[in-house]
């Protein structure tokens, strides 16, 4: 079983410096011909069997792209979503910073944001869709997965069965692919942030 990972396109949260998280942002004319691109090239060199999204419009839109070229079933999936940012889902970095300062140390991993979730609950989050996904779709050879930066790089620890406290970042361009693969015996990673359709 493959699991061929995707970021969504640049949103227009990007351009205004916000926090985006939650807030529901659409795609930029940028992001919209990016994920044209992605599409273009993961259907001729890595077409998935079925397609699995975040609902949140920038994931959605990416994967809609993506489900046009290939024809096969789109399936959104809320744990999908990025991290649940609460509060500070759509606040300017600096607006946010005055009314949401962070501890002197920084917040506890176990800690949530108000209204949100914790990085440990995000971790617990991508961890369920992994396992879900292996699963309930182990049936098919190539997995497409729409997701958002946080949710990847927590998804691919998941994959390589880190520890919770891991410090290690899987960083995603805007539409990078990561190749996962498993096997009875061995979970290869093929390639991560490809980013050569671009």
């Amino acid at each position: 079983m493959e699991l061929l990972i995707v970021r969504h396109g640049q949103s227009e949260a990007d351009l205004l410096g916000v926090h985006e998280g939650r807030a529901d942002f659409p795609l930029t004319k940028l992001g919209e011909q990016q994920a044209r691109k992605m599409a273009a090239y993961v259907s001729e060199h890595l077409p998935p069997d079925i397609i699995l999204a975040s609902p949140l419009l920038r994931a959605r839109s990416t994967a809609e792209m993506l489900q046009e070229l290939m024809g096969c079933d789109l399936f959104l999936e809320n744990d999908l979503m990025e991290f649940n940012n609460g509060v500070l889902a759509g606040l300017s970095r600096e607006e946010a910073s005055m009314k949401y300062p962070l501890p002197p140390k920084g917040r506890p991993i176990h800690i949530a944001i108000e209204q949100g979730e914790s990085e440990l609950d995000l971790r617990f989050r991508a961890e369920k869709i992994f396992h879900k996904i292996i699963l309930d779709y182990q049936s098919y050879n190539r997995v497409a997965i729409v997701s958002h930066g946080g949710l990847i790089s927590q998804f691919i620890k998941a994959f390589l069965k880190q520890p919770n406290s891991s410090e290690y970042v899987f960083a995603t361009g805007d539409t990078g692919i990561h190749l996962l693969e498993i096997k009875e015996n061995a979970r290869i990673i093929r390639f991560l942030n490809k980013l050569e359709h671009l």
